[in-house]
């Protein structure tokens, strides 16, 4: 005869605990254009053998619109039209001067 499973068997082990830092914020992105692609591979090149899809997700196009930026579905990296919206670093600079 089997023994019955304890209750403590079937808990879930507990998360392990990470800090901020350990976690990285999305990359941005500011463009000009208002179509953009991402391969996900980001700063992350390499030689003649470089091939982006090993590095990070298939390459997709995404369109900008009038929110002023896009986010890549895959990795979050966020791309913002330079003087759309959504840029706020050109808006604090003319509200500076």
């Amino acid at each position: 005869m089997t023994p019955p499973l304890s209750t403590r068997a079937l808990e879930s082990p507990p998360l392990p605990r990470y800090s901020a830092a350990m976690s990285k914020a999305p990359e941005t992105v500011f463009t000009t254009s208002h179509r953009v692609s991402c391969d996900g591979a980001g700063d992350i090149r390499g030689g003649a053998a470089f091939k982006p899809s090993a590095l990070g997700h298939p390459r997709v196009w995404l369109e900008i619109d009038e929110r002023g930026y896009v986010d890549c579905g895959y990795c979050d990296k966020r791309f913002v039209l330079k003087g759309g919206p959504a840029d706020t670093a050109s808006s604090d600079t003319a509200q500076a001067a």
